[in-house]
C-alpha cells in the first residue's frame, strides 16, 4: 500500500503518515540504514511506475544518501521531500516559529493542566493555528490533521501528547527540549532540586531561582547543555510559567523523567 501511495501526484496526510511507518520498521522515530534503502529504491520504483521524475528536492536527498552512509530522515524532513497534501506538518510548524511560542501555546491548550494534550485540546490548537493564518478547512479535514498528527507525535501510543512528543513540531535547533531530554532526573531527585532552589520556600520558582538552577545545569552537563543559550532556556521555560510563578508541576514537565501528578509507586 505504501508503494502505491508514493505514485500519487499529491498524498494526503494520512497516506503519509502510513509511508512513514511503514519504512520506519524499528519505530525509532527515523527511516535510515536499510529502511531507507528500501524507501529510496521504492521511491524510485513508484515515481518510474507513475510516469513521474523525481522532484529536485526527491533528486537531492537521493543524492546525499549515495555519499553518506549514516543518512537518516525524520517525519519533518520527509514532509519536505515528498508531495504532501498541504504539507500540513510543515504548515503547523511554520506557526511556531521559536521554542517561546511553542510553550505559551502549550501552556494555553492544556486546558487541563493535566501536563498533556489531549485529542479534543489538540483540535482546538490545530483549529486556532488554520484560522489565525486563514487557511481553509472543514470538520472533516480537521479531524483527519488532529488524528494524523496525534499518531505521528504520540510515540508511546497513550492517546495523548506529552510536552517533549509535542516539541517534535519545532525545527531540531528551536527545540531545546530535545536537550533537556538528557538531563532529566527522577521524580525523587527532582523534588530535592526543586526545594533546593525554591530559596525562600514559597513553593515556586522565580526568574531568578530558575536562572540560578539553569546555571548550575548548564556547568554540570556541559555536553549537551550550552551556558550561551541559558536565556533561551529561561524565557521558554517561564513561558509555563503562571505570571512569573514557575510551580512545581510545569518546571517538571521539563526536568522531571516521571509524570509527576501520578501517585508514587511504593
Amino acid at each position: 500500500m505504501a508503494n502505491a501511495y508514493l505514485q500519487g501526484v499529491e498524498i494526503s496526510a494520512s497516506q503519509f503518515l502510513d509511508i512513514f511507518h511503514h519504512y520506519d520498521n524499528d519505530g525509532n522515530g527515523y527511516i535510515e540504514g536499510k529502511e531507507l534503502e528500501s524507501f529510496i529504491k521504492e521511491l524510485q520504483q513508484a515515481r518510474k511506475q507513475a510516469g513521474l521524475e523525481l522532484t529536485d528536492k526527491m533528486r537531492a536527498f537521493v543524492e546525499e544518501f549515495q555519499t553518506n552512509a549514516d543518512a537518516k530522515i525524520g517525519i519533518i524532513e520527509l514532509v519536505q521531500i515528498l508531495p504532501t497534501e498541504e504539507n500540513f506538518l510543515l504548515f503547523f510548524r511554520q506557526q511556531l516559529k521559536s521554542c517561546t511560542e511553542f510553550m505559551q501555546a502549550w501552556r494555553r491548550y492544556d486546558a487541563d493542566h493535566s501536563g498533556y494534550i489531549e485529542a479534543d485540546e489538540l483540535k482546538n490548537f490545530l483549529k486556532d493555528l488554520l484560522q489565525k493564518a486563514k487557511k481553509p478547512y472543514d470538520e472533516k479535514k480537521l479531524d483527519e490533521y488532529t488524528h494524523t498528527t496525534l499518531k505521528v507525535f504520540d510515540s508511546n501510543h497513550d492517546g495523548k501528547l506529552c510536552l517533549a512528543e509535542m516539541a517534535r513540531l519545532l525545527p531540531d535547533e528551536e527545540n531545546f527540549l530535545l536537550k533537556f531530554q538528557n538531563v532529566k532526573m527522577a521524580r525523587k531527585e527532582f523534588n530535592k532540586i526543586f526545594e533546593l532552589y525554591d530559596q525562600d520556600e514559597n513553593g515556586y520558582m522565580d526568574e531568578n531561582e530558575l536562572d540560578a538552577l539553569l546555571k548550575d545545569l548548564c556547568e554540570k552537563n556541559k555536553k549537551v547543555l550550552e551556558v550561551s543559550k541559558i536565556s533561551t532556556y529561561k524565557t521558554a521555560i517561564m513561558a509555563l510559567s503562571d505570571g512569573g510563578k514557575l510551580y512545581r508541576t510545569e518546571l517538571a514537565l521539563v526536568l522531571c523523567a516521571e509524570d509527576i501528578s501520578a501517585p508514587a509507586s511504593l
